[in-house]
């Protein structure tokens, strides 16, 4: 556990008893664990979970772009991330990057049609495994469980929220 408080602010710091501590390392270690099962399991095809993430995303939007901005912010990565992501997977043909049309200051990430075609021949075989991984080892029950659980973890790091308590 962690060491006794020897002032004020961590006398009053909310320590995690051993239950909480259990769950928060084991929920560290299960993250980490299914993101390198998933990532993993991508290889074989050339891309990575990242890469398939951009291709998610630019799959299911309209004419298959999006502004690299809003990319970055629905899979999660920084722009200077999401930039060397792009380069790479522009390299193997499956994205482009162009201006945008309506903005010349801004880039819209495209799939092209090689990338639809990776993606639609790597989607079964993902969605196999974060079933084995995910769904099934969980269950429907503890699955909607997390689903509540996992909605209040996003709401409460929301930076709309405000800072974390200090």
């Amino acid at each position: 556990m962690y060491a006794m408080p020897n002032n004020d602010l961590e006398e009053a710091t909310p320590w995690l008893d051993s239950g909480e501590q259990q769950v928060w390392r084991r929920w560290l270690v299960a993250t980490a664990q299914l993101y390198r099962y998933l990532d993993e399991g991508l290889r074989p095809h050339g891309i990575d979970l990242a890469e398939y993430d951009v291709l998610v995303h630019l799959s299911e939007a309209e004419d298959h772009r999006l502004r690299m901005g809003e990319l970055a912010g629905q899979v999660h990565l920084s722009r200077s991330r999401l930039t060397h992501t792009v380069s790479r997977m522009e390299s193997q043909g499956v994205v482009l990057r162009r201006t945008a049309s309506h903005d010349r200051r801004g880039v819209v990430a495209v799939l092209t049609d090689e990338g639809m075609a990776l993606i639609e021949s790597v989607a079964a075989h993902h969605v196999r495994a974060v079933r084995r991984a995910f769904i099934d080892a969980i269950g429907r029950k503890d699955l909607m469980v997390i689903d509540r659980s996992m909605a209040a973890v996003i709401a409460a790091t929301d930076p709309a929220s405000g800072p974390p308590d200090h």
